[in-house]
């Protein structure tokens, strides 16, 4: 009989350079998760992160734009440059 499959998360390989394969080998065992765990979680952090920005330009999308012209004329017109 074979080993039971975990069908809850899906299987990949990540192809790491070996210093940093390292890194994270030492990090695995310092914190006592598996390299997995700290992938899974460094990834899931960043795709919240993505989650927030899009919520903060979706909050934002009806503000007015202020071009780069424009913000330097601004900064001209109230003696900053």
């Amino acid at each position: 009989m074979g080993k039971a499959v975990n069908t809850s998360h899906k299987r990949t390989t990540i192809y790491f350079p070996p210093a940093v394969h390292r890194v994270l080998r030492l990090k695995a065992a310092e914190t006592s998760q598996s390299i997995s765990a700290l992938v899974s979680e460094a990834v899931s952090g960043a795709l919240a992160e993505d989650l927030a920005d899009l919520e903060a330009f979706k909050m934002r999308e009806n503000e007015p734009v202020l071009s780069y012209e424009a913000a330097l004329a601004e900064l001209k017109r109230n003696g900053k440059i």
